[in-house]
């Protein structure tokens, strides 16, 4: 099968091309290092699958362009979906696969490195001795054992950031619409979400982007939360409502905020801008803050996680070219 790969970075090319060579029936690949945009969908609709990534464009007027041409299959190599017209795509036509999960314990883990380098302050401690500076002045930092930590949103993630916390001898709290079993077996805790904001020492996110959880994190709960509690998002970047959280760091009364995705990432994220001047206003604050920590989306990247996705996107497309049920189906 013909796929025309969008945002393909160096890491894609050679995760997506090792793996589709040992495949039984490889598929044709073409790498474009171009996002999937409007302006770029012509050019997409050439192969009859395109495959995207978080920050890509799918909206209906770029579906129209790919469904006009001869695109009936949309490949995600991620496992949201909130950037694609579901039911556009359904009524022009392009079935949709996805990769419902990679390595959970790749973004579990890097939430719990967040958490401790913001506690123990090791972004500045770093950056210091870099300079030759070694004094521990402003570097005091807090313990995670005793205190209590709340996980809004138990999924596999959620689940898996419960099962490396446990052995750090904290409270654990969480919040979910369907209480997770291997969690209440840890010992997990499982109260409404007003009641976590209020008893957590750290507050970390692993919900999905709903109209319901879009800043769920917003001035009205930031305000709930105990004074100087840390928030943690490798999530999706608009559970967090960034103007209110950043009033939230201006009055000290948020301990600190380490995030791994941005509502508005999509112009910053994945690219080089070191020679540029950041446009975005909002982002440029949130770095001013000695007590936030922000990595460019790469909680998911991983050697494990990076075979997997190119594993599962793959064999997405070949049982969609065989006529098989798509198991990863979205809509």
């Amino acid at each position: 099968m013909q796929i025309g790969v969008f945002s393909s970075k160096r890491y894609d090319r050679e995760s997506l091309t090792a793996t589709n060579a040992t495949a039984g029936s490889p598929h044709q690949l073409s790498f474009l290092e171009a996002a999937l945009t409007r302006e770029t969908a012509t050019i997409g609709a050439r192969f009859p699958a395109v495959c995207v990534f978080v920050n890509d464009r799918v909206d209906a007027e770029v579906l129209a362009t790919l469904a006009a041409g001869a695109t009936r299959l949309l490949l995600l190599r991620c496992a949201g979906f909130n950037n694609v017209d579901v039911a556009a795509a359904t009524r022009l036509g392009i079935a949709i696969a996805r990769v419902p999960a990679y390595s959970p314990h790749a973004v579990a883990e890097h939430t719990v490195g967040l958490i401790l380098a913001l506690k123990r302050k090791l972004h500045r401690a770093f950056n210091r001795v870099r300079e030759g500076n070694f004094a521990l002045d402003g570097l005091l930092g807090s313990e995670l054992h005793g205190g209590t930590v709340g996980i809004v949103g138990t999924g596999k993630i959620g689940a898996t950031v419960a099962q490396v916390l446990s052995g750090f001898g904290v409270t654990l709290l969480a919040t979910d619409v369907a209480p997770n079993p291997d969690c209440t077996a840890l010992g997990v805790t499982y109260v409404v979400l007003e009641e976590l904001l209020s008893r957590a020492d750290v507050v970390t996110l692993h919900c999905p982007l709903t109209p319901e959880t879009r800043h769920v994190i917003d001035a009205r709960r930031l305000a709930m939360m105990r004074p100087h509690a840390l928030v943690v998002n490798t999530s999706r970047g608009a559970l967090i409502d960034t103007p209110a959280i950043i009033e939230a760091l201006k009055s000290r009364r948020l301990g600190g905020l380490a995030i791994d995705v941005y509502e508005e990432e999509e112009r910053l994220f994945f690219e080089d801008h070191s020679s540029d001047v950041v446009l975005d206003d909002v982002f440029s604050r949130l770095l001013t803050f000695p007590n936030v920590l922000v990595t460019g989306h790469q909680a998911f990247f991983t050697d494990v996680a990076l075979g997997e996705i190119a594993r599962t996107t793959l064999d997405n497309a070949t049982a969609f070219e065989r006529g098989e049920r798509l198991a990863n189906r979205v809509g």
